[in-house]
């Protein structure tokens, strides 16, 4: 459960008509140890937009990005967003900057110039971990105040009205996470503290991203409710994945695939497990 396969079905059960174009068509996904399938190309990714466009079928309300493989495939859809711009002035993109994690990239460097230079300046909303903001800005993220300071820096790039960024290992403790929203191009902050689990998840950030999408549109005024279900939305999940595999003694791939499904009832109604607080 990564991409699309973990950000369509929470979309569909918040009421959201949504046409997926998967960048891959791929045997499983790539934490495994063999990978088969296809990579999309993109003059495939034109010819799709080019038929939608043709039969005028090309009006929608959010754009939202993931993980892309490619730089001349993330190229185009940047000419892609300023093409549905012209279509509807007040369509929102969500862009999650998938580049790495942990300190690694998964994606090759190329795409870092092109996300910096090409999609954060066209971007109205920011995904990005903490190591992706990081690379973006060329700042280190070592406390809360340089999560902020990484934030007004993203802002100032572009369009973008809410920077979030997802992951933060600038808790108080080794323990806990901390997710940073900064709103209205850094008029509202909140953040929530959150605790580890211990393990790493593939597909969290399109859950992630997907809930923030639902949620901001559902409650345009409340940035600390939206950042408040994102990650109950998110964490509920994690967890019940994390409870389905902890006792597996040296657990793989299969084991950890995200247990969206099971958690349907937590996708539409998040539990209040975390509060989110607006920092003054």
């Amino acid at each position: 459960y990564v991409g699309n396969k973990s950000s369509v079905f929470p979309l569909h059960l918040h009421g959201f008509q949504v046409d997926a174009i998967n960048s891959v068509q791929l045997s499983n996904h790539t934490q495994y140890p063999s990978v088969k399938g296809q990579i999309l190309k993109a003059n495939d990714v034109s010819e799709l937009y080019e038929a939608l466009k043709a039969n005028n079928i090309n009006h929608y309300n959010y754009v939202t990005t993931g993980y892309v493989g490619d730089p001349s495939f993330l190229e185009t859809l940047a000419r892609t967003v300023t093409d549905l711009r012209a279509k509807n002035p007040e369509i929102k993109y969500y862009c999650d900057p998938v580049m790495g994690d942990n300190g690694h990239f998964y994606v090759p460097k190329e795409l870092l110039s092109v996300y910096r230079n090409v999609i954060v300046p066209i971007a109205d909303v920011l995904l990005p971990n903490q190591f992706e903001a990081e690379q973006l800005s060329g700042h280190t993220i070592c406390s809360e105040d340089d999560g902020w300071k990484v934030c007004d820096w993203l802002h100032s790039r572009g369009k973008a009205e809410t920077v979030v960024i997802t992951s933060g290992e600038i808790g108080a403790t080794n323990d806990e996470i901390v997710c940073l929203g900064s709103f209205k191009r850094g008029a509202t902050r909140v953040k929530v503290n959150i605790p580890k689990l211990k393990s790493t998840f593939t597909g969290s950030g399109d859950v992630f991203a997907a809930a923030f999408l639902i949620w901001s549109h559902k409650l345009p005024n409340d940035p600390r409710l939206v950042m408040e279900r994102t990650v109950n939305t998110t964490y509920a999940v994690l967890a019940r994945t994390y409870e389905s595999f902890k006792d597996v003694s040296d657990p793989g791939s299969y084991d950890k695939e995200l247990k969206l499904i099971q958690s349907k009832a937590d996708l539409e109604i998040p539990p209040s497990q975390f509060e989110a607080t607006v920092v003054e």
